[in-house]
């Protein structure tokens, strides 16, 4: 087993004493900081060959100050805080945890667009200042006659299109990086355009990327229905949420359903968040007890076993085994 220090950037547990366990029984050296930036980074991880990362930016300039730095792994699915293209130029590991959480993701996915189309949050806030009647919740059509587009078809997103099979009418879901035999049966093959004036409700899945970034944007969202609902527990920097709010302030869209934002958390102001059919859960879907022990266990094993091994188990890139 090779000698190993490893820096956890930053963290919001409430504290790391897993991670800790697991290290101290591996003989691995941590250090620990709250690190935002990637200048935080650098000046934390003197002599570091390793970093476990939630929210720190690691860039290029990171692996340029600290040479020694092999493998960074994320608390998380997504990786994006980590630029993984220049981790590659520099022989870096970048690793995750791609599915601690995906029937978690996907149920909480679900749980908003039911709660959106049945009007829950309408109605209890309509009890709540005095008001009892089934009226006051508005409009509500029968979801067994609506169609319900996944965006993605990862394991989240396969997981949502399951669980919500037999609650919706169809099922249809845009991915272009699957082949046809990766489809299930009872999920019909759209695409991106078709998905958005087809579906009564479209659940967000994608990672975020170069490609992915604003991609729900204005025209996207003038395609849907009017009425029609959005549902985000992917990443927050995947819609545009100044289309989105428009959409919703004219009326073209009936609410959303977010679990993630691009600014995290948001301003108290913030128009979106506050919009009376927008319903909010602040970067929740991911948890469950059970959820959150898996995630933290598999980002820190994966420098465990890039020191045992080379290689850490859940790697998102490809580095020369010599590195």
């Amino acid at each position: 087993m090779r000698p190993c220090r490893v820096l956890i950037t930053d963290h919001d547990f409430p504290d790391i004493d897993p991670e800790l366990a697991l290290y101290r029984e591996a003989g691995i050296e941590v250090v620990t900081g709250q690190c935002r930036t990637a200048a935080d980074v650098i000046a934390a991880s003197l002599d570091c060959n390793a970093l476990l990362v939630q929210y720190a930016e690691v860039n290029e300039a990171v692996f340029v100050a600290r040479p020694g730095i092999r493998i960074a792994s994320r608390y998380g699915a997504g990786f994006d805080t980590i630029d993984s293209a220049a981790a590659t130029r520099h022989g870096v590991w970048v690793a995750n945890s791609p599915d601690y959480g995906v029937g978690e993701v996907a149920t909480h996915a679900l749980a908003m667009t039911l709660d959106l189309l049945r009007h829950i949050t309408i109605y209890d806030r309509a009890v709540k200042s005095g008001q009892w009647h089934y009226t006051t919740g508005g409009v509500i059509r029968r979801i067994g006659d609506l169609t319900v587009g996944v965006l993605g078809l990862g394991r989240i997103g396969k997981r949502f299109a399951h669980v919500a099979r037999d609650c919706f009418a169809r099922v249809i879901a845009h991915d272009p990086y699957l082949i046809d035999g990766d489809f299930p049966a009872y999920v019909e093959r759209v695409g991106l355009e078709a998905l958005f004036e087809r579906a009564d409700v479209v659940s967000v899945h994608t990672p975020l990327n170069t490609e992915t970034r604003g991609m729900v944007n204005g025209p996207l969202l003038q395609r849907m229905k009017t009425g029609s609902l959005l549902v985000n527990c992917a990443r927050g920097a995947v819609v545009d949420t100044g289309a989105l709010l428009a959409a919703l302030q004219s009326g073209h869209l009936d609410g959303a359903g977010l679990d993630v934002l691009p600014i995290e958390p948001p301003a108290m102001n913030d128009p979106l968040v506050n919009h009376p059919r927008v319903i909010v859960s602040p970067h929740a879907a991911f948890y469950s007890v059970a959820g959150e022990r898996e995630l933290r266990r598999k980002a820190a094993q994966n420098i465990i076993d890039w020191a045992r091994s080379g290689r850490p188990t859940y790697a998102v890139n490809r580095i020369d085994p010599g590195n």
